[in-house]
């Protein structure tokens, strides 16, 4: 019961978050300098031509008959029509959505994976040779800039050493689960090989920051878990070393490492943009990047608020495992 509060009183509090967002990205289209029409029209039209489309986009109308359209179409999944292809954006949306939250949940698994060992060994090895070159390395990651890391990225792996492509996405994981589903098991392996060449280069650029930040957030967490009572009671009653360093130390510090993985993941879902332009990735961050250039405000606005959407559930799945991990955090 006390679950269900608490999921309705965040959804209740996500909703109020996602319009809000989408009352802002409305108003900045209405701002914006420039005319939609003319991404439509070449300038010598007839002006009753002019006339014509701005009628049939619905802009000839108030704005707040406008905005009134475009929230009560939101719910209903109608984000309105692209400009430039004239075909529905929440398809063009999702088209390129599934290749973005592959790069994101790829790039977190690549911090997770490096960072919390890494950050153990840091803790545990204090003023070492191990904790000196993993606080070097935090260091590097987060000074490194993601898209200068990337194109060196590609200069040393991809076009020097020729072990992974430059650019582009040959397949997805849906592509890969899509095989196996059909039973074709050898093509399946191929197609998986295939996906990891070519979203290791990219998952690495956008996850180094990432890793940098959560093995900091491990060492600290550690350290001050390790002066604790609880766990010198622990080491007198004989317990083994690794016993106490990962199901008690490590357990009570993964709260603020689960808060950090999940607001990052939003974050990564909205900042791959310039991963996603590095290396051509077919991502909701390159449509957002060409739809800004050609004025194409209802794709901008779909993106965004697509990407609100996300961060809001991230948080609520966030704050959802608080009460597992740790059950001193209740749902109230």
């Amino acid at each position: 019961m006390a679950l269900a509060r608490f999921l309705i009183k965040r959804v209740l509090q996500g909703l109020f978050v996602v319009w809000g967002v989408v009352t802002i990205v409305f108003g900045l289209r209405v701002i914006a300098p420039g005319d939609p029409a003319n991404v439509l029209l070449p300038p010598d039209v007839a002006p009753e031509v002019r006339e014509q489309v701005v009628a049939e986009m619905g802009l000839d109308q108030p704005l707040y008959v406008q905005y009134v359209d475009f929230l009560v179409g939101i719910p209903f999944g109608d984000l309105n029509t692209s400009l430039t292809t004239r075909t529905p954006v929440t398809e063009r949306v999702l088209r390129t959505l599934p290749a973005t939250l592959e790069l994101a949940v790829a790039a977190t698994v690549v911090a997770v994976v490096i960072a919390i060992p890494l950050g153990v060994l840091s803790a545990t090895r204090r003023h070492e040779p191990p904790d000196y070159a993993a606080t070097l390395f935090s260091l590097a990651g987060i000074s490194t800039p993601n898209f200068w890391l990337g194109v060196m990225l590609v200069i040393i792996f991809a076009v020097q050493l020729n072990l992974f492509p430059t650019s582009q996405r040959a397949i997805g994981i849906d592509g890969v689960f899509a095989l196996v589903l059909d039973g074709q098991f050898d093509a399946a392996v191929d197609g998986f090989a295939t996906w990891l060449k070519y979203i290791t280069l990219p998952a690495i650029t956008l996850g180094t920051y990432f890793t940098a930040l959560i093995t900091r957030l491990t060492r600290s967490g550690m350290l001050d878990e390790l002066g604790k009572t609880y766990v010198r009671a622990s080491r007198a009653k004989g317990l083994p070393e690794s016993l106490v360093r990962y199901k008690h130390v490590l357990r009570n510090t993964l709260i603020p490492i689960i808060t950090v993985v999940g607001l990052q993941l939003g974050t990564l879902i909205g900042g791959a943009v310039i991963t996603e332009f590095v290396f051509a990735w077919p991502g909701l961050g390159s449509l957002l990047i060409n739809s800004i250039e050609s004025r194409d405000w209802p794709v901008v606005q779909g993106a965004l608020i697509v990407i609100a959407v996300g961060f809001v559930l991230v948080n609520i799945v966030v704050d959802t495992l608080y009460a597992y991990v740790n059950p001193r955090v209740g749902f109230d």
